[in-house]
């Protein structure tokens, strides 16, 4: 299983290329695609980021929608139509596409935030403030999670 952790801050060049974490790297080895895949958060200013497997599990579940609807064709818009799949150089970096990186409001830095099965990049400024503001939502709101037993 796919796992990321953690928070990494990196630099983007000048000529939008940043480092992939390592941990996120060897996360992603042995899949079909050496990369990553990434499309604009419709919830945040913030970039969603996955692999292959994960991108393949998110069209099944759309494939479980009504063929026609409006729910289906708008999940299948925002995420599908604006993914991009981005692969690792020989130095393990991607190169942010400007429309990913406009989104997110990354110019100089990007913050890897580690997700579980999924990761996202931020202006590392934005994130803290995200961070902080969901700290106090989950502690005002007693947020709890049931543990999954491993044969579940």
């Amino acid at each position: 299983m796919v796992l990321f952790l953690s928070t990494f801050i990196n630099k983007v060049d000048r000529k939008g290329r940043v480092s992939v974490p390592a941990p996120f790297r060897a996360a992603l080895a042995g899949q079909v695609f050496n990369g990553i895949v990434a499309f604009r958060s419709y919830r945040l200013p913030a970039i969603e980021g996955s692999g292959i497997d994960r991108m393949e599990r998110l069209s099944d579940s759309i494939d479980e929608l009504e063929l026609f609807s409006e729910a289906r064709d708008d999940l299948a818009s925002t995420i599908f139509a604006d993914a991009h799949q981005l692969s690792f150089d020989g130095e393990g970096r991607i190169i942010l596409p400007p429309l990913l990186a406009e989104h997110a409001g990354i110019t100089e830095i990007a913050a890897f935030v580690g997700r579980g099965a999924t990761f996202q990049i931020w202006e590392p400024d934005a994130f803290t403030t995200h961070q902080q503001e969901a700290r106090a939502r989950a502690r005002a709101n007693g947020a709890t999670l049931r543990l999954r037993r491993p044969d579940e």
